[in-house]
């Protein structure tokens, strides 16, 4: 792909991505509209997903931002949903889609049909993580999406190398392709448990900020790149890694974390933005090769495998969650109850994305013996059709159906007792390390100053309690909220007297960057509860 086609990719689906930020419609959805339209927009160019680009160079990324955000400890306490989901839900998506394609279009071989099974099995890790954050799931449903989304792509992508071993006639054998499955899960994880030490090691040694997010931004690449060299799962050494770097993150650096969030907030908005806008896309490319097939017929075989898809989720969804606790007194103790509600929104959840169309368009061209892979170009058309239907049909009936549901959001006034408790626990350990420090006369400092590192604690101990309180019956506001819009009005205030004496020459330039930044430091202190 040449430069300008590249800028215009990312700035158009930019754009598009900020203006849904207006609008109650996701930006996943109105991204892949977008790109439908624009595709036939003339002197559009064509964009075709290289599966040497998605999968080495735009999926690691993505994972590794859904992997830090995620929480280890919540994702080891639902281990057993997300395993049935990542992989159980998987094969057997692969085998029963696969089957029915085969039932369904003619000509289409079972090998071919299990390769279309197995590309269209995964939901799809962006899609997952961008609607969860939109609607605002439970913490649990929103864990077992998210957990299975980072794993799942493994799984399928193990699963398409097998079938597509046995339709191009290499002679895949089910010991072999269970030996394959192994080889890539484990050695995946066995990658991603030598690198995440040592990298971490390096994280926390390094003493700049710009050499650590350097780093940072390298690690998903490499982490992918050294797994795929030893024919493992890059996936899962991806997620193995970010796992284990977003768990120890508090011992880097301030300053690496917060320029770590602002740049990766920056990756990630531009990659799902780029990614969805690319899925939209592919729809001239994709019905440019389905010549051979009739326009009525293909529409039907798209119909129905996509209801046999939604189908074929909630029959796995719901015995994997209930029947397990019927068989098991030690599960019923261990893990809370699942409701119906819960379980609806999982089977429903299951948004297909890039990574099926990404793997689709790795299916070779000829097979060996120079002959064109069996039905190639209505594998694309089905893989297509099945990404854009459950991203819009399921994507934008989602919102609505967990309102009809009412399903229990977030205990925002529990989560913010918890917080306000922590940071007392945290204050008083404070405060006494403080004092200790004062009666050292290695550490005297004037009272004003010692008062005001008593002052800042305080502060930010009665910050979150005020949050629990009463509210500015004029303004809406708590006092915590007034207290950070007055520091805001102060600090803006300073800031306009910079720049004035900027523009009359009494202060230069490099003299105003230092100063703003201060300001900048201070006014992200004031605000950093309302994050």
């Amino acid at each position: 792909m040449h430069v300008m086609p590249l800028l215009l990719l990312i700035a158009g689906s930019a754009a598009v991505a900020g203006a849904a930020r207006r609008t109650p419609v996701p930006a996943p959805l109105l991204l892949v509209a977008a790109g439908l339209v624009v595709s036939y927009v003339p002197g559009v160019p064509e964009y075709t997903l290289d599966p040497h680009v998605v999968l080495p160079l735009l999926l690691p990324p993505l994972l590794y931002t859904a992997a830090t955000d995620s929480s280890y400890l919540d994702l080891r306490a639902q281990v057993r949903p997300v395993a049935l989901l990542s992989v159980g839900y998987v094969l057997f998506a692969t085998f029963a889609v696969g089957w029915a394609a085969y039932v369904l279009v003619p000509d289409l071989s079972l090998t071919a049909a299990l390769v279309l099974g197995a590309v269209v099995a995964p939901p799809d890790a962006v899609a997952a993580t961008a609607v969860a954050r939109r609607v605002g799931l439970p913490s649990r449903v929103t864990t077992i999406l998210q957990g299975e989304s980072l794993v799942n792509d493994a799984t399928a992508i193990t699963a398409y190398k097998v079938a597509l071993a046995a339709a191009v006639g290499e002679g895949a054998t089910w010991a072999g392709g269970i030996g394959e499955f192994l080889l890539a899960a484990l050695g995946g994880i066995g990658v991603g448990l030598v690198l995440m030490v040592p990298i971490h090691w390096m994280r926390t040694h390094l003493k700049e900020a710009l050499l650590q997010n350097s780093l940072s931004l390298l690690t998903p690449f490499f982490a992918y790149a050294v797994a795929e060299q030893v024919h493992a799962s890059g996936v899962l050494a991806v997620v193995v890694v970010a796992l284990y770097l977003g768990h120890r993150n508090w011992e880097v650096d301030f300053a690496t974390r917060l320029q770590e969030e602002a740049v990766w907030k920056m990756v990630a908005f531009i990659l799902e933005s780029a990614v969805f806008a690319l899925i939209g896309l592919q729809l001239p490319v994709i019905l440019k090769g389905l010549g051979e097939y009739e326009g009525v017929s293909a529409a039907w075989y798209a119909v129905v495998l996509f209801v046999i898809v939604v189908a074929t989720r909630f029959a796995w969804v719901y015995p994997a969650t209930f029947l397990p606790r019927l068989l098991s007194a030690r599960i019923r103790e261990r893990e809370e109850n699942p409701t119906w509600k819960g379980s609806f929104v999982i089977s429903w959840a299951g948004m297909r994305g890039v990574v099926s169309l990404a793997i689709a368009f790795s299916i070779p061209l000829t097979v060996h013996d120079g002959e064109d892979f069996p039905g190639r170009n209505m594998i694309l058309f089905l893989t297509f059709t099945t990404v854009i239907g459950t991203l819009v049909v399921q994507g934008l009936t989602l919102p609505p159906l967990i309102r009809m549901l009412k399903l229990p959001g977030r205990d925002e006034q529990a989560e913010t007792l918890a917080e306000a408790n922590a940071q007392a626990q945290a204050s008083r350990a404070a405060e006494r390390r403080l004092e200790e420090l004062l009666a050292d006369e290695r550490n005297t400092l004037p009272p004003p100053l010692a008062d005001r590192l008593r002052t800042v604690l305080e502060r930010r101990r009665n910050a979150v309690w005020e949050r629990l309180g009463q509210v500015n019956t004029v303004t809406g506001e708590t006092v915590d909220d007034t207290y950070r819009r007055l520091s805001r009005e102060m600090i803006s205030a300073e800031r306009e007297v910079f720049v004035r004496l900027r523009d009359a020459r009494h202060i230069d330039d490099e003299m105003l960057r230092t100063l703003l930044r201060r300001l900048d430091l201070e006014e992200a202190a004031a605000f950093r509860e309302a994050a």
